[in-house]
This record gives C-alpha cells, sequence and structure tokens, in this order.
C-alpha cells in the first residue's frame, strides 16, 4: 500500500476544564499559559514534527478566546481552524463534527489540547500507516491509570475494563496518552450531533473486530496531561526538559 503523510491533525479544545476551576472560569484549559504561552501550542508544535500542515479545533466554552489568541488563524505559517460547538459532543461527537472538513480516504492525527508532550510522533505515524486500523493509541507502559490493554500483536482487547469476560485476554496494560490517530473510516460509527467520547466508540469496533483499534507503547520522551490544578502549577513553575517554551505566531 502506498504511505501517506497524516496531514492533518484534529486538536480537542472544547473541554470545560472543571479540573482546573477556578482558572477555567473565565478561559478555555487549552490557552491557559505555560512558560508564556499557550497549552494548546505545544501540541501544535509537537503535531508539527510529524509532518502536519494543518489543525483543526474544537472549541465550546469562551470559543471567542481561540480567535483572539490565534488572529489569522495560523500558528507558525500553518492554518487553523475552528469548529464551535454550541452543545458539547466530547470527543468522538467532536471528531464527527469535522467530518465535512477531511478528506473521505484520510488518516487524522487526534490529540487531546491539554497535553504537553515530545516523545516521538512519527512511532506512531509509523504503526498506524503499516497496518492501517481504523484507530492507532499512543500509549505508554507506566503512569496511571493504566487502562488500556494490549495483546502480544499491539491489538487493543479492552479499555477500563468494559468489555471484562466477553473481551480477549491482553497481555499488558498501558496508559494512554490523548494522542491517537484514525481513519476518516471509523467516522461512519459515530452518530452525528450525539455527545459521545471515543472510547466507547472504539469498544465496539473492539468488539465487532479485534485489531481494528490497535496500540504502540512509545516510552521515549516526555509526557504530561496539564487537566489538575497540581499538575499545571508544577509545570508553570518548571516547564518539562526538552518541551520548548519558545513562543511563536
Amino acid at each position: 500500500m502506498k504511505r501517506r503523510r497524516l496531514k492533518t491533525a484534529f486538536i480537542l479544545g472544547a473541554g470545560l476544564g472543571t479540573r482546573l476551576r477556578p482558572l477555567t472560569d473565565r478561559c478555555p484549559k487549552p490557552l491557559l499559559p505555560v512558560g508564556g504561552r499557550p497549552i494548546i501550542t505545544y501540541a501544535m508544535d509537537h503535531l508539527l514534527t510529524a509532518g502536519v500542515d494543518r489543525f483543526i479545533v474544537n472549541t465550546h466554552p469562551h470559543h471567542e478566546m481561540y480567535e483572539e489568541r490565534f488572529p489569522g488563524g495560523r500558528w507558525r505559517g500553518v492554518p487553523v481552524s475552528f469548529r464551535f460547538e454550541p452543545v458539547l459532543l466530547d470527543t468522538a461527537g467532536g471528531l464527527k463534527n469535522v467530518e465535512d472538513l477531511l478528506a473521505e480516504d484520510e488518516a487524522i492525527l487526534c490529540y487531546n489540547g491539554d497535553v504537553i508532550a515530545d516523545f516521538p510522533l512519527e512511532r506512531l505515524c509509523a504503526a498506524h500507516e503499516r497496518l492501517r486500523p481504523e484507530a492507532t493509541l499512543a500509549l505508554r507502559s507506566s503512569g496511571r491509570p493504566l487502562s488500556v490493554d494490549i495483546d502480544e500483536a499491539g491489538a487493543v482487547c479492552d479499555i477500563r475494563g468494559a468489555r471484562g469476560a466477553r473481551g480477549a485476554p491482553g497481555t499488558r496494560s498501558c496508559l494512554f496518552t490523548g494522542v491517537y490517530a484514525v481513519e476518516t473510516s471509523i467516522l461512519r460509527f459515530i452518530e452525528a450531533g450525539r455527545p459521545e467520547s471515543v472510547v466507547p466508540v472504539f469498544l465496539r469496533r473492539i468488539g465487532e473486530a479485534l485489531g481494528a483499534v490497535r496500540g504502540v507503547i512509545i516510552d521515549e520522551g516526555a509526557w504530561h496531561d496539564t487537566g489538575d490544578i497540581a499538575t499545571y502549577e508544577r509545570l508553570c513553575a518548571a516547564p518539562p526538559p526538552g518541551v520548548s517554551t519558545e513562543k511563536g505566531a
């Protein structure tokens, strides 16, 4: 099969950031500053290392602030499109809501907007392109929670123990980084306009076709989820080594 470069990134920017209140009462979580610039720009810089040439960001609370922080709709010369959700659609619903912006046969990188990381994204891209499952999750072998079970071949067998005895046995439990590649073909299994997480979607596909969702363990580099006050304050006090705080436009 001809190799394709994953050119489009979908960054999840619409969450309510409830664990970061009161900081998120007046600002979307991905726009909170770390090292003098918005958290989401670290995700964008990380994605640029994989060759991404356009960003799509879903928004919900304080959505007008995204336009203010990215005047002209660009980051480091790369176009940024925003898709406002009047009703919060969660991760799967948000992805379905940008379907009209995607090519019919396209693989895209999805990235939680509150993650700061610098692990080698090319490992995720290569793993996804090798077999082209419906989704490939970037995993870590340590950390909490170890909620994704994979088998020896890298197929995801269960997530959060939801399948129980119905699932094929996994051989390893891993941490899900919130970074993953998906084929647009998976969108046909998501109902338009319905708020839903990607986790039930992945679980349905695993139940119907083991191997439809795969994982790749990437332990190199840094990974931080800034979703709580303690982690956010720690990163503000000392941005992680290897993750640049250089500003851009």
